[in-house]
């Protein structure tokens, strides 16, 4: 595993929808679907906000030390795959942020926190296969590419992606 930046995960707060918001533009959502309609947004919101209470993951802003201003998310949750439970990652970084290294140091801490939950063994990512910054991630975080597969997101949605696998 390897990571280029330091970050600093928080966990996700009820005063984090505006930064959930930042996320849905068509530039960050143009490999999974364009963006969603708010209520899809606070609904998602309050989903991560449930996660650590439910025992089902957790989801993180990203900071940079000494930045004040989150640069994007990660985070991990239970979803049923092949028969068996994992923990499905996902992340989002804005875009004057990106290509610096920081979305593989979050999955590498992310993946961290969910190796010590021990509720798991594995952890997938599901970026989509044009989807080649993501995919690098997943790479450089120590992934290890299963196959490629017909994945939903949003629901109704269905997309061309890589499965990625990492056992905790």
């Amino acid at each position: 595993m390897t990571s280029t930046a330091p970050v600093l995960l928080e966990p996700w707060t009820d005063a984090d929808l505006g930064l959930e918001r930042l996320f849905n533009t068509p530039e960050m959502t143009a490999h999974n679907g364009g963006p969603r309609p708010d209520e899809e947004i606070v609904a998602r919101h309050h989903r991560y906000l449930a996660l650590p209470a439910d025992g089902e993951g957790q989801i993180f802003r990203v900071h940079l030390p000494g930045e004040p201003e989150p640069v994007g998310s990660i985070g991990y949750w239970t979803k049923e795959w092949r028969g068996e439970p994992v923990y499905e990652m996902g992340w989002m970084v804005l875009p004057g942020h990106q290509g610096r290294g920081i979305a593989t140091a979050a999955t590498v801490a992310a993946a961290e926190h969910a190796r010590v939950a021990g509720k798991h063994r594995s952890a997938h990512a599901f970026p989509p296969v044009a989807n080649t910054a993501s995919n690098a991630i997943c790479r450089k975080a120590g992934f290890k590419l299963v196959e490629e597969c017909e994945f939903e997101y949003p629901k109704g949605n269905f997309l061309r992606c890589n499965d990625w696998r990492l056992f905790l």
